[in-house]
């Protein structure tokens, strides 16, 4: 196949929607954990806090087992986590689209965290029953920006392997990984991190145009992680009593910054007008040759080419230097901060609740480019653009149906 030639689609997308008996509050999660005895009051104060300014809701989800009297979790519980979610993505996708399992040629599922034997790519294989020749690979350890490094990989298959359909699964599991320790920066993973997952379906077959959702235009994937700053910024690690938790630094942002601006780089050449292009070099040579002027630095408009900006919501101080860094508006901002606020940080499923949003509220319309970005421990980012190829119509599976109308609310969290 002609890689030039090769038009990858975006069949359509599920997200995992959790029953109602998991939703949590931010009161209820502090209360449920003092019930516990797991945490010291001061570490329930870190997390509360912490949790009060993060820009999460109320009607987030949690792990099944954090629900309970004690909470003492086994593999049992953790798998039935991730299953549930994965399970109820991919049930979902394969009712939307119509597409049989057995007709799936390559299978990418990421699952940073949880990693299990046999794996979570062979899990999927076994239930659903795929095909022997089916190509299939399982990332974990990727972080957040997985999601969008399995899509970048099924490029590539897709453009070697002919008339294929790609199912790409996202998911991520809490159910072990709660750090009960006095590490500060290892307890602000219990405060963001909530149950989601998501299921993608892609195909290079030319007949797929006429009910693609989206072409996929452009995956732009950089890493930093030759700096020891940003490579540290985010670690799995144990802590002076040896209890096993991810620390979050105070690098967090400058390795965020530092990683998203190189592919911000790569991406503009693609995609960015002349005349952007020209004014960034018109500004990048005054400052070169004229240092003293301390002229600042142009920052292209990319609003000029992108009509949905959907940004992994790694939290509210994130968000809020990205926007910083772009010059976007509240508006463009909006999905992945109400994402946040009503589900969470859900990992590398993040972005597609978002792009759920976007599609509930009826914004998405024929031509529209849609750009999706993950960033996270490595440090990586990843940057992926499609093209809508029509008017997405309501669809009464998307997770955010029957309450779209509530939002956006809490304006507060813009800030």
């Amino acid at each position: 196949m002609n890689k030039a030639s090769c038009k990858i689609y975006m069949i359509d997308f599920a997200c995992y929607k959790p029953p109602v008996s998991q939703q949590c509050s931010k009161e209820f999660a502090i209360k449920q954990a003092r019930t516990n005895g797991f945490f010291s009051e001061e570490t329930l104060a870190f997390i509360e806090k912490n949790m009060d300014k993060s820009g999460l809701g109320d009607s987030a989800y949690l792990a099944e087992v954090f629900l309970g009297k004690t909470y003492n979790p086994s593999i049992r519980d953790s798998r039935r986590e991730v299953e549930m979610a994965v399970f109820g993505s991919i049930d979902t996708i394969l009712a939307k689209t119509g597409v049989r399992s057995h007709d799936i040629g390559i299978l990418i599922a990421n699952c940073c965290i949880y990693n299990t034997v046999p794996s979570l790519s062979t899990i999927i294989v076994n239930r659903y029953k795929l095909p022997e020749n089916v190509i299939n690979y399982n990332l974990v350890g990727m972080g957040c920006s997985a999601g969008l490094l399995a899509i970048g990989l099924a490029k590539q298959l897709l453009q070697v392997h002919r008339n294929s359909y790609a199912l790409i699964v996202s998911t991520e599991s809490i159910t072990e990984n709660c750090y009960p320790g006095k590490d500060r920066s290892k307890s602000l993973i219990n405060a963001l991190f909530r149950v989601g997952g998501a299921a993608i379906l892609l195909s290079n077959r030319p007949s797929d145009h006429r009910i693609a959702k989206y072409r996929l235009l452009h995956a732009v994937h950089t890493t930093t992680a030759s700096s020891d700053r940003c490579y540290n910024s985010i670690l799995r690690e144990e802590d002076k009593e040896g209890i096993v938790g991810i620390n979050i630094n105070k690098d967090l942002l400058f390795a965020a910054i530092a990683t998203i601006r190189p592919n911000l780089t790569t991406l503009g050449r693609l995609i960015l007008p002349v005349t952007e292009k020209l004014r960034y070099l018109i500004n990048y040579i005054g400052r070169k040759q004229f240092p003293t002027l301390k002229i600042q630095p142009y920052v292209p408009n990319y609003t000029k080419v992108v009509d949905h900006f959907l940004p992994h919501v790694g939290g509210k101080p994130v968000l809020n230097e990205l926007q910083k860094t772009l010059g976007f508006t509240d508006t463009v901002m909006e999905a992945s901060r109400m994402t946040l606020y009503r589900f969470g940080n859900t990992s590398s499923s993040s972005i597609w609740y978002e792009l759920a949003y976007v599609e509930a509220k009826g914004r998405v319309k024929k031509y529209d480019r849609v750009w999706q970005m993950a960033f996270g421990s490595g440090f990586k980012c990843c940057s992926v653009i499609w093209s809508a190829m029509k008017t997405v119509d309501h669809d009464d599976k998307n997770p955010w149906t029957d309450e779209i109308d509530g939002f956006p609310c809490l304006t507060s969290i813009f800030h």
